[in-house]
């Protein structure tokens, strides 16, 4: 668990059953997964160095829908 917290430490924040927080988080992650994605697909465009920003794209879509996981298991008490 050490490991999560130090990769995702805003999804920690959450308590049992708190829905303000967990919607915060949510809309955190939404966004900013959104304009950084939009930013990466533009300069993905780029032929030269538009497949290292796909890869970026990616990555950032797994740290996204991880972190939206975990908010989700704390939310509902599971970890």
């Amino acid at each position: 668990m050490d490991f999560l917290r130090n990769i995702w430490p805003t999804p920690f924040k959450i308590s049992k059953g708190d829905g303000v927080t967990f919607v915060i988080q949510l809309v955190v992650f939404v966004v900013a997964c959104a304009l950084i994605g939009w930013l990466i697909g533009v300069l993905a465009g780029i032929p030269i160095i538009g497949l290292i920003f796909k890869i970026l794209g990616s990555l950032l879509e797994v740290y996204g829908i991880v972190g939206i996981v975990l908010c989700l298991l704390r939310f509902f008490g599971v970890c």
